[in-house]
């Protein structure tokens, strides 16, 4: 791939279609405990208040060690589609590929990816009380397992949503270690081509940015060092080609090692500078409660900008 030099990027940039800015959320891996789960409600509600156009929670759920039983599941799923605002779900690790554990109950994990497929993406709908059209990967008969693989437009900017979990992405499924089992292949396959066409649409329509959202930490210093976790090595390669041949601004949102941080840690290979126009989010999780507020602004040159809300009130810990 060639690269965008900056004389190009400011032209291109030039060209994007103006949209109106607009806020959202995004929060992940929580509930983990019962005061948690007790306090959801009023923290989807909190950010109900706040007028914005969508809210993603980043996935897990339930804790790593809670049973993944159907009416755990349900139950939470029944709280997001009391949303007053439309609210697209990523799937984590806690709710799936972790499931065979003995606390958790001993599920085989591609049964339960097959419920959470089943019950909150039963079509082409966010979640919630007031609608929101998702493109999904499964409209392409070659990937129609893949209903959670979604993306939307907004403000200028494309917004992806990628099944790409903790616990090493299920590269060693139930094993401890070994190669990649088959699952982990044929998502990765499809999350592949998913992501190529996210970015290949966004250059197309000329968006001011692309903002992808997974759950698991994907391992950026490892990246960096040469030795990526086998489990995210081609999806972060792929993701740095990519951004480094686009216009515009990148940001990948994730969760899963609860350290809310905001930082631009992809290094390009050749100088191991910082990719100037990727940035990381990493949502507020358990034992801190709370959410981070984005907002997206074609017309602003960092595009996409955030701030984080503490729950006011979060438990005491």
């Amino acid at each position: 791939m060639k690269r965008i030099v900056p004389f190009m990027a400011a032209t291109l940039l030039a060209l994007v279609v103006q949209a109106e800015p607009l806020a959202f959320g995004l929060f992940g891996d929580t509930p983990y405990n019962q005061w948690e789960r007790d306090n959801l409600p009023e923290l989807i509600a909190e950010m109900d208040s706040q007028g914005l156009a969508f809210v993603v929670h980043d996935g897990d759920i339930k804790s790593g060690s809670s049973v993944c039983s159907d009416e755990v599941l349900k139950d939470i799923l029944g709280v997001f589609q009391k949303s007053a605002t439309p609210l697209v779900y990523v799937p984590g690790d806690n709710e799936w590929t972790d499931c065979h554990r003995n606390n958790n109950g001993g599920y085989d994990p591609a049964e339960r990816l097959g419920k959470l497929r089943e019950w909150f993406f039963p079509d082409d709908l966010a979640l919630g009380q007031r609608p929101l059209r998702l493109e999904r990967q499964s409209k392409d008969p070659a990937f129609a397992s893949y209903r959670e693989n979604v993306r939307w437009e907004a403000g200028g900017a494309l917004f992806v949503g990628m099944n790409v979990p903790g616990s090493d992405n299920n590269f060693n499924g139930t094993r401890r270690s070994g190669g990649p089992v088959a699952e982990f292949i044929e998502r990765g396959a499809a999350n592949r081509i998913w992501l190529a066409q996210a970015f290949a649409l966004a250059r197309s329509k000329k968006l001011a940015g692309v903002l992808i959202v997974i759950q698991g930490n994907p391992g950026f210093k490892d990246l960096n060092a040469g030795k990526p976790n086998p489990g995210y090595a081609d999806f972060l390669n792929q993701l740095r080609e990519e951004t480094l041949v686009f216009a515009g601004q990148v940001v990948l949102v994730h969760g899963d090692t609860h350290h809310h941080r905001i930082d631009q840690p992809l290094a390009d290979p050749p100088t191991q500078e910082a990719v100037k126009n990727f940035t990381r989010m990493e949502t507020i999780g358990s034992p801190f409660f709370g959410w981070v507020k984005g907002t997206v602004d074609a017309a602003d040159p960092q595009v996409f900008r955030f701030s984080p809300r503490l729950s006011k009130t979060r438990q005491d810990y």
